[in-house]
C-alpha cells in the first residue's frame, strides 16, 4: 500500500515558480517509478512529468520540457516538481502518481498508475 501526499500549490503570477512536493509512505518508494499528472477543469487528466526510482530516467509533456524539472530524494520518500516561467495555461490540480509494480510499461499513461494523491490546486494568473 502506498500513500501520497502532495504539498506546495499556490496562486502565482505568470513567468513565476512553484515546487511541488509529493511525500510516499511505503517501503517501496526507491524501486518505483513516480510520475505527475495534472488536469484542469473540464479537461482530462494528463500526464506532466516522470522519473525512474535512481533519477537517472526523466520525462516530461511537450508542454512543460525546458520550463519544468522533476526529481526524487528516495532517503525522504520525496518526489518534486520545480515549475518555472509558468503560464496561465499550467493552471490545474497536480497529482502525484505510483505504480503498483517496479514495472511501468509506459510512465505517460495515467492507468498504469495504481495511488493517487488528493492533488494540489496551481493557479498561475496573467
Amino acid at each position: 500500500q502506498v500513500q501520497l501526499v502532495e504539498s506546495g500549490g499556490g496562486l502565482v503570477q505568470a513567468g513565476g515558480s512553484l515546487r511541488l512536493s509529493c511525500a510516499a509512505s511505503g517501503s517501496t518508494f526507491s524501486s518505483r517509478v513516480m510520475a505527475w499528472f495534472r488536469q484542469a477543469p473540464g479537461k482530462e487528466r494528463g500526464f506532466v512529468a516522470a522519473i525512474g526510482w535512481t533519477g537517472a530516467m526523466k520525462s516530461y509533456a511537450d508542454s512543460v520540457k525546458g520550463r519544468f524539472t522533476i526529481s526524487r530524494d528516495n532517503a525522504k520518500n520525496t518526489v518534486y516538481l520545480q515549475m518555472n516561467s509558468l503560464k496561465p495555461e499550467d493552471t490545474a490540480v497536480y497529482y502525484c502518481a505510483a505504480p503498483d509494480t517496479s514495472i511501468v510499461r509506459r510512465t505517460d499513461v495515467a492507468a498504469e498508475y495504481r495511488y493517487w494523491g488528493q492533488g494540489t490546486q496551481v493557479t498561475v494568473s496573467s
